[in-house]
């Protein structure tokens, strides 16, 4: 395991649910792991797809910016869902997690993303932005995306509007640290 400097408390390691692979065991590991788990047991999709740790990663002002998106779920070799996890309020995470669903794939606006704490969920339209479902049982379940699939439309997100969600990820996502300015990025120019 790399000495990278931390903000979270790590126990030791834990096996990803889904790969298998080591992981650093912190709070924030664990909630992730619990949302695999009800994405394959409780909402039927199998684990090969679902991709957990995509990044987008961007530099605007100054600023070099990794977002994380937690899962990307696929369903017909489509794109159809991000998963988007992180401690607190949800309304705050609504706009990045639109954002990242528009510029993640190159070919496609992925349709559906949802913002969780791990206890509770919004699953918001990307086309639109807006919430279209509250609680972690709104997340759809693999069944009501097939069923859905024909009416999905998957499109490209437009290129002169990609810089704008790209800039709206880097704004949201960066990381301020306890020190008050960005939390340096080990060994990178911008960091």
């Amino acid at each position: 395991m790399a000495d990278v400097p931390t903000h979270h408390l790590v126990y030791g390691t834990l096996r990803d649910y889904l790969t298998g692979e080591e992981l650093p065991d912190t709070d924030d590991e664990r909630f992730r792991q619990a949302i695999a788990r009800m994405l394959v047991e409780e909402k039927g999709f199998a684990r090969e797809e679902i991709t957990p740790r995509c990044r987008i990663e961007t530099l605007f002002a100054g600023r070099f910016v990794t977002s994380r998106i937690d899962f990307v779920v696929r369903v017909a070799d489509r794109p159809v869902m991000v998963v988007r996890y992180g401690p607190g309020s949800l309304v705050t995470r609504e706009r990045a997690a639109v954002a990242a669903a528009r510029v993640l794939d190159p070919e496609v606006r992925i349709p559906f993303a949802v913002v969780t704490n791990g206890r509770d969920a919004e699953v918001l339209d990307t086309a639109t932005g807006k919430v279209i479902g509250t609680g972690l049982s709104a997340v759809p379940t693999r069944a009501e995306i097939s069923g859905r699939l024909p009416s999905i439309r998957f499109e490209p997100f437009p290129e002169d509007r990609r810089e704008r969600e790209l800039r709206i990820l880097n704004a949201y996502d960066v990381e301020v640290c306890c020190a008050g300015g960005p939390c340096p990025l080990p060994g990178a120019s911008e960091g």
